[in-house]
Protein backbone atom coordinates (compact mmCIF):
# COMPACT_ATOMS: atom_id res chain seq x y z
CA UNK A 1 0.00 0.00 0.00
CA UNK A 2 1.14 3.50 -0.94
CA UNK A 3 -0.25 6.57 0.28
CA UNK A 4 1.00 9.85 0.27
CA UNK A 5 4.62 10.58 1.40
CA UNK A 6 4.43 10.24 5.16
CA UNK A 7 6.29 8.01 6.79
CA UNK A 8 3.36 6.90 8.98
CA UNK A 9 1.52 4.76 6.33
CA UNK A 10 4.88 3.20 5.29
CA UNK A 11 5.37 1.99 8.84
CA UNK A 12 1.78 0.82 8.47
CA UNK A 13 2.26 -0.91 5.42
CA UNK A 14 5.51 -2.31 7.05
CA UNK A 15 3.53 -3.46 10.17
CA UNK A 16 0.92 -5.36 7.35
CA UNK A 17 3.13 -7.04 5.36
CA UNK A 18 4.58 -8.58 8.45
CA UNK A 19 1.91 -10.49 9.39
CA UNK A 20 1.72 -12.01 6.25
CA UNK A 21 5.39 -12.67 5.35
CA UNK A 22 4.51 -15.96 3.27
CA UNK A 23 2.27 -14.05 1.37
CA UNK A 24 4.46 -11.53 0.76
CA UNK A 25 7.44 -13.66 0.00
CA UNK A 26 5.13 -15.10 -2.82
CA UNK A 27 4.67 -11.80 -4.53
CA UNK A 28 8.12 -10.88 -4.30
CA UNK A 29 9.47 -14.27 -5.93
CA UNK A 30 6.95 -13.80 -8.16
CA UNK A 31 8.07 -10.57 -9.65
CA UNK A 32 12.04 -12.32 -9.88
CA UNK A 33 10.71 -14.83 -11.48
CA UNK A 34 9.05 -12.76 -14.38
CA UNK A 35 11.73 -10.35 -13.90
CA UNK A 36 14.50 -12.82 -14.64
CA UNK A 37 12.34 -14.64 -17.56
CA UNK A 38 11.87 -10.79 -18.75
CA UNK A 39 15.95 -10.77 -19.10
CA UNK A 40 18.76 -11.67 -18.17
CA UNK A 41 19.22 -13.95 -15.35
CA UNK A 42 22.25 -11.58 -13.86
CA UNK A 43 21.03 -9.09 -11.52
CA UNK A 44 23.97 -7.07 -12.78
CA UNK A 45 22.95 -7.20 -16.44
CA UNK A 46 19.04 -6.63 -15.89
CA UNK A 47 17.83 -3.82 -13.75
CA UNK A 48 14.60 -5.31 -12.80
CA UNK A 49 15.83 -8.68 -11.86
CA UNK A 50 18.59 -6.54 -9.08
CA UNK A 51 15.59 -4.27 -7.71
CA UNK A 52 13.22 -7.33 -7.14
CA UNK A 53 16.06 -9.64 -5.41
CA UNK A 54 16.63 -6.16 -3.49
CA UNK A 55 13.26 -5.72 -2.29
CA UNK A 56 13.32 -9.23 -1.35
CA UNK A 57 16.36 -9.32 0.49
CA UNK A 58 14.95 -6.01 2.31
CA UNK A 59 11.84 -8.28 3.41
CA UNK A 60 14.55 -10.74 4.79
CA UNK A 61 13.54 -13.74 2.29
CA UNK A 62 15.78 -16.30 2.66
CA UNK A 63 18.48 -16.72 -0.48
CA UNK A 64 17.56 -19.76 -1.19
CA UNK A 65 14.11 -18.62 -1.99
CA UNK A 66 15.65 -15.84 -3.80
CA UNK A 67 17.92 -18.06 -5.75
CA UNK A 68 15.23 -20.71 -6.64
CA UNK A 69 12.82 -17.93 -8.25
CA UNK A 70 15.66 -16.62 -10.42
CA UNK A 71 16.07 -20.21 -11.33
CA UNK A 72 12.74 -20.90 -12.27
CA UNK A 73 12.70 -17.68 -14.29
CA UNK A 74 16.02 -18.53 -16.34
CA UNK A 75 14.95 -22.01 -16.43
CA UNK A 76 14.13 -23.41 -20.08
CA UNK A 77 11.68 -25.12 -18.24
CA UNK A 78 8.35 -23.60 -19.70
CA UNK A 79 6.38 -22.39 -16.50
CA UNK A 80 3.51 -19.79 -15.51
CA UNK A 81 3.05 -17.33 -18.00
CA UNK A 82 2.24 -14.28 -16.03
CA UNK A 83 0.87 -10.89 -17.41
CA UNK A 84 0.82 -7.32 -16.30
CA UNK A 85 -2.25 -5.49 -15.80
CA UNK A 86 -3.26 -2.31 -13.88
CA UNK A 87 -6.54 -1.72 -12.57
CA UNK A 88 -7.79 2.05 -11.65
CA UNK A 89 -10.48 3.30 -9.45
CA UNK A 90 -11.47 5.01 -6.55
CA UNK A 91 -12.35 4.08 -2.63
CA UNK A 92 -14.61 5.81 0.11
CA UNK A 93 -13.90 9.87 -0.42
CA UNK A 94 -12.90 9.94 -3.63
CA UNK A 95 -9.45 8.57 -2.76
CA UNK A 96 -7.84 7.52 -6.42
CA UNK A 97 -6.82 3.80 -6.71
CA UNK A 98 -4.08 2.04 -8.55
CA UNK A 99 -3.70 -1.68 -8.50
CA UNK A 100 -0.64 -3.43 -10.60
CA UNK A 101 -1.12 -7.39 -11.09
CA UNK A 102 1.06 -10.00 -11.90
CA UNK A 103 -1.21 -13.07 -13.28
CA UNK A 104 -1.86 -16.24 -15.00
CA UNK A 105 -5.09 -15.70 -15.12
CA UNK A 106 -6.72 -12.36 -16.16
CA UNK A 107 -10.69 -13.52 -14.74
CA UNK A 108 -9.74 -14.54 -11.47
CA UNK A 109 -7.82 -11.30 -10.75
CA UNK A 110 -10.39 -9.01 -12.56
CA UNK A 111 -13.22 -10.96 -9.97
CA UNK A 112 -10.45 -10.51 -6.85
CA UNK A 113 -9.94 -6.89 -7.48
CA UNK A 114 -13.77 -6.22 -8.40
CA UNK A 115 -14.99 -7.58 -5.49
CA UNK A 116 -12.75 -5.91 -2.80
CA UNK A 117 -13.92 -2.91 -4.49
CA UNK A 118 -17.37 -3.40 -4.36
CA UNK A 119 -17.63 -4.84 -1.49
CA UNK A 120 -15.93 -1.61 0.53
CA UNK A 121 -17.32 1.46 -1.16
CA UNK A 122 -15.23 1.51 -4.38
CA UNK A 123 -15.38 1.65 -8.08
CA UNK A 124 -13.88 0.27 -10.94
CA UNK A 125 -12.81 2.46 -13.88
CA UNK A 126 -11.05 1.99 -17.20
CA UNK A 127 -7.54 2.27 -17.66
CA UNK A 128 -6.31 5.77 -17.28
CA UNK A 129 -9.08 6.52 -15.31
CA UNK A 130 -6.82 7.83 -12.53
CA UNK A 131 -3.12 7.76 -13.41
CA UNK A 132 -3.70 10.92 -14.28
CA UNK A 133 -3.30 11.91 -11.22
CA UNK A 134 0.22 10.29 -10.42
CA UNK A 135 3.00 10.37 -11.50
CA UNK A 136 5.89 7.32 -12.10
CA UNK A 137 8.92 7.73 -9.84
CA UNK A 138 11.68 5.78 -8.22
CA UNK A 139 11.55 6.21 -4.24
CA UNK A 140 14.55 5.39 -2.30
CA UNK A 141 14.07 4.89 1.63
CA UNK A 142 16.99 5.30 4.42
CA UNK A 143 16.36 5.20 8.02
CA UNK A 144 17.18 8.21 9.95
CA UNK A 145 20.26 7.07 11.54
CA UNK A 146 22.22 6.81 7.97
CA UNK A 147 22.80 10.08 7.79
CA UNK A 148 22.09 13.89 8.44
CA UNK A 149 19.40 15.68 6.63
CA UNK A 150 21.65 17.80 5.30
CA UNK A 151 23.94 15.17 4.44
CA UNK A 152 21.42 13.31 2.72
CA UNK A 153 19.96 15.82 0.79
CA UNK A 154 23.41 16.73 -0.26
CA UNK A 155 24.04 13.34 -1.76
CA UNK A 156 20.47 13.51 -3.43
CA UNK A 157 21.10 16.54 -5.58
CA UNK A 158 24.95 14.96 -6.52
CA UNK A 159 23.46 11.54 -7.70
CA UNK A 160 20.28 13.13 -9.36
CA UNK A 161 17.71 12.89 -7.03
CA UNK A 162 14.66 14.95 -7.59
CA UNK A 163 14.05 15.49 -4.02
CA UNK A 164 14.40 13.88 -0.22
CA UNK A 165 12.08 14.40 2.31
CA UNK A 166 13.98 13.56 5.98
CA UNK A 167 11.88 13.16 9.36
CA UNK A 168 12.00 12.02 12.83
CA UNK A 169 11.66 8.18 11.16
CA UNK A 170 13.59 8.45 7.89
CA UNK A 171 14.84 9.74 4.59
CA UNK A 172 12.94 9.74 1.38
CA UNK A 173 14.16 10.09 -1.99
CA UNK A 174 12.62 10.68 -5.17
CA UNK A 175 14.05 10.36 -8.66
CA UNK A 176 13.04 10.21 -12.45
CA UNK A 177 11.78 6.41 -13.17
CA UNK A 178 14.27 6.17 -15.88
CA UNK A 179 16.99 7.79 -13.23
CA UNK A 180 16.15 5.37 -10.81
CA UNK A 181 18.49 2.60 -10.96
CA UNK A 182 21.46 4.94 -11.41
CA UNK A 183 20.07 6.94 -8.45
CA UNK A 184 19.76 3.81 -6.23
CA UNK A 185 23.25 2.33 -7.10
CA UNK A 186 25.12 5.52 -6.32
CA UNK A 187 23.68 5.51 -2.74
CA UNK A 188 24.29 2.37 -1.82
CA UNK A 189 27.80 2.98 -2.82
CA UNK A 190 27.59 5.77 -0.29
CA UNK A 191 25.45 4.71 2.44
CA UNK A 192 24.71 1.08 2.25
CA UNK A 193 21.59 -0.48 1.32
CA UNK A 194 18.62 1.37 1.56
CA UNK A 195 15.24 0.40 3.74
CA UNK A 196 13.65 0.05 0.33
CA UNK A 197 13.70 1.00 -2.93
CA UNK A 198 10.92 0.84 -5.56
CA UNK A 199 9.15 2.07 -8.64
CA UNK A 200 5.71 3.98 -7.29
CA UNK A 201 2.56 5.78 -8.15
CA UNK A 202 3.11 8.70 -6.72
CA UNK A 203 -0.32 11.48 -6.18
CA UNK A 204 0.39 14.87 -7.44
CA UNK A 205 -2.31 15.66 -4.66
CA UNK A 206 -3.76 13.68 -1.63
CA UNK A 207 -7.67 13.68 -0.07
CA UNK A 208 -8.02 14.45 3.26
CA UNK A 209 -10.49 11.13 4.71
CA UNK A 210 -11.44 10.61 8.36
CA UNK A 211 -11.23 7.23 10.47
CA UNK A 212 -14.48 5.99 8.88
CA UNK A 213 -13.71 6.51 5.58
CA UNK A 214 -10.03 5.72 6.26
CA UNK A 215 -11.01 2.12 8.26
CA UNK A 216 -13.15 1.52 5.00
CA UNK A 217 -10.16 2.23 2.13
CA UNK A 218 -7.60 0.21 4.57
CA UNK A 219 -10.18 -2.90 4.75
CA UNK A 220 -10.22 -2.38 0.79
CA UNK A 221 -6.75 -2.13 0.50
CA UNK A 222 -5.94 -5.19 2.51
CA UNK A 223 -8.50 -7.27 0.46
CA UNK A 224 -6.55 -6.49 -2.46
CA UNK A 225 -3.70 -7.18 -1.02
CA UNK A 226 -4.67 -10.76 0.00
CA UNK A 227 -4.79 -11.28 -3.53
CA UNK A 228 -1.89 -13.25 -4.69
CA UNK A 229 -2.32 -11.69 -7.98
CA UNK A 230 -1.56 -8.33 -6.60
CA UNK A 231 1.63 -6.88 -6.41
CA UNK A 232 1.17 -2.90 -5.70
CA UNK A 233 -1.54 -0.85 -4.02
CA UNK A 234 -1.20 2.79 -4.36
CA UNK A 235 -3.77 5.29 -3.13
CA UNK A 236 -3.71 9.42 -2.61
CA UNK A 237 -5.15 9.11 0.63
CA UNK A 238 -4.44 11.72 3.41
CA UNK A 239 -4.82 10.50 7.12
CA UNK A 240 -3.90 11.94 9.98
CA UNK A 241 -1.04 10.03 12.34
CA UNK A 242 -3.03 9.90 15.27
CA UNK A 243 -5.78 7.74 13.09
CA UNK A 244 -2.81 5.52 11.65
CA UNK A 245 -1.70 4.92 15.02
CA UNK A 246 -5.08 3.55 16.04
CA UNK A 247 -6.23 1.78 13.27
CA UNK A 248 -2.80 -0.37 12.95
CA UNK A 249 -3.04 -0.65 16.63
Amino acid sequence: MAGHSQFKNRMHRKGAQDKKRAKVFGKLAREITVAARSGLPDPEMNPRLRTAMAAARSANMPRDNIENAVKRGSSDTEGNSYEEIRYEGYGVGGVAIIVEALTDNRNRTASEVRTAFSKNGGTLGETNSVSFQFSRVGQINYPVETASNDDMLEAAIEVGADDCLSDEIGHELVCPPEAFHEVRDALEQRFGSPESAELIWKPASTVAIDEDKASTLFKMIEALEESDDVQNVSANFDVADEIIDKLSA
